[in-house]
């Protein structure tokens, strides 16, 4: 998995520095916080939401579980309808693939739909190396491409910027990649769009390649899913000669009817609509009655694995590749409206990329290893998703697996991976705890030590320690421990608790105690 820069710190020392940022924080805040509000009103139209979201689940883990049947009944469909599928084990793979296909076209401009997987494979840097200029259309990724910045959201890839900042990218950088921005751009969003769309225009008009990804891929008839709120993807998708579409194996659905529902879905999870603007479907090639062009007459499909089957393999992880990239888990999670989108490193950000990344890409790097520590575990993420991804569950299933190592599979083998670095203490420290509550009696003791000598206790922990006390109060320890409380007012001095008559009293035999001042009533 390519397309995130050389040397990206770790998740908590990019944090520390991008949430001291106050315009991102503000501009975060203001716009998550919008986005969710909307989506919840949304959302509380529909009466059978749960039964959709469920819905949506078991028609993805089904996928899943027969994917291999699938992708080869949406070859053979894709195929049949004169179209050509090329399979990418990797990134490095996909890339050559759609280098070489507009090579062979003869020319050196492409327009692009907005594509998490292409950025995932850096296909732009790729295309640039090879003398191609990949334009985005999309409003926020051209934003994102002017202002030579980096997407921090799936939805909205420029949400860190404001509209004053968009301007003054606009009137700068505009002018060295096609039509200039207008004389005296203001920051108004109508003045914003219409300047994107001029610039745009002209390259829609000259382009003879397209390039774009799918939000699904129906395997019954081989057609092929973009939805989208302003109009450049059916552009993009019908305007050029050649449309070369690079989507991760995951998006396939087997049938129409199993679309219907993610299109109900998606856009009220995502930008808040009852359905999408513009949802455009193509299927292979296609001429008119009388024998005329209608849209791209030749098309190829790159079907982009990248770390998607060995995350597969993981029997709890494999959840995130339900993912419909709707991004309403970034919209509600306290971290990422903190940090912000460039601190996960990864074109995946939020709570869905701290799961994402570490299995599509693996936990040896430094980054990999702290992205599922950087969540509080609220599960406002899982509350929100459509597609009911349990990310509190897998962050801590990759906190194990970053701490403990153990199986795994990687490229296809099973392997046995190494602990990370860095969690020596963190290990010894489990292993102490497991030792302590399978041995009651050294509990016990160890609790009555505990508070007897808390006036003792330092406030913040030393050494590794300091990284959590740095944001958060140590517990103070109570007078004793509640065992020694339970028998000291309950008990009988053995450990067996018993009933008084103050507290409660015995019903009728098989009634269970009842407390008195529920008799009273």
């Amino acid at each position: 998995m390519s397309g995130v820069p050389l040397g990206m710190p770790a998740f908590p020392k990019a944090a520390a520095v991008s949430t001291r940022d106050p315009r991102l924080r503000r501009n975060l805040r203001h716009a998550t916080h919008t986005i969710r509000d909307k989506r919840a009103r949304a959302v509380s139209e529909l009466g059978d939401w749960p039964e959709l979201r469920a819905a949506g689940a078991a028609i993805k883990d089904r996928t899943l579980r027969h994917l291999d049947h699938y992708l080869e009944q949406l070859e053979g469909a894709v195929t049949a309808a004169g179209g050509t599928v090329h399979w990418a084990a990797d990134a490095a793979e996909a890339n050559r693939i759609v280098t070489e296909l507009v090579l062979t076209t003869g020319e050196r401009e492409v327009v692009k739909v907005k594509s998490m997987a292409t950025q995932e494979i850096g296909l732009n840097d790729a295309l640039a190396e090879a003398g191609i200029t990949a334009y985005e259309t999309d409003l926020a990724e051209l934003i994102v491409q002017l202002g030579n910045d980096r997407p921090s959201h799936i939805l909205v890839p420029a949400i860190h910027r404001n509209r004053g900042e968009i301007r003054d990218i606009f009137t700068e950088a505009m002018g060295r990649w096609g039509r200039p921005a207008p004389e005296g751009l203001t920051d108004r969003p109508a003045d914003l769009a219409e300047a994107a769309r001029l610039h745009l225009r002209e390259k829609f008009l000259r382009a003879r390649v397209g390039v774009s990804g799918a939000n699904f891929m129906v395997a019954e008839t081989g057609t092929l899913v973009v939805v989208e709120s302003e109009g450049n993807g059916r552009m993009c998708l019908t305007l050029p000669e050649t449309l070369i579409s690079v989507v991760g194996i995951e998006k396939v659905v087997p049938t129409w009817q199993d679309l219907e529902v993610y299109l109900q879905l998606l856009p009220r999870s995502s930008t808040a609509e009852r359905m999408n603007p513009y949802t455009s479907t193509w299927t292979g090639t296609a001429t008119t009655a009388d024998g005329a062009a209608d849209g791209p007459q030749t098309f190829h499909l790159v079907l982009l694995d990248n770390g998607r089957t060995d995350t597969l393999a993981d029997t709890v992880g494999r959840q995130a590749l339900r993912c419909i990239r709707c991004s309403a888990c970034l919209n509600v999670c306290p971290v990422y409206e903190r940090a912000g989108g460039h601190a996960y490193g990864s074109v995946y950000p939020g709570p869905i990329g701290a799961i994402l990344t570490p299995q599509l890409r693996g936990i040896s790097g430094e980054l990999e290893a702290s992205l599922p520590y950087a969540s509080s575990l609220c599960g406002a993420c899982y509350q929100v998703c459509p597609v009911a991804i349990d990310i509190p569950e897998v962050l801590v299933h990759l906190r194990e697996r970053v701490v403990q190592g153990g199986p795994a599979t990687a490229d296809g083998n099973r392997v046995a991976l190494r602990p990370a670095k860095g969690h020596t203490m963190e290990r010894a420290a489990m292993r102490a705890a497991r030792w302590v509550l399978d041995h009651p009696e050294a509990l016990r003791l160890a609790e009555r030590t505990a508070a007897r000598t808390r006036r003792l206790h330092l406030r913040r922990l030393p050494g590794p320690g300091r990284a959590w006390t740095d944001s958060r109060d140590l517990p103070q320890l109570p007078g004793e421990p509640f065992r020694d409380w339970w028998q000291r007012t309950r008990g009988t001095g053995t450990g067996a608790p018993t009933h008084t008559r103050t507290g409660t009293r015995t019903g009728t035999a098989g009634s269970g105690p009842t407390p008195r001042k529920e008799q009273r009533r």
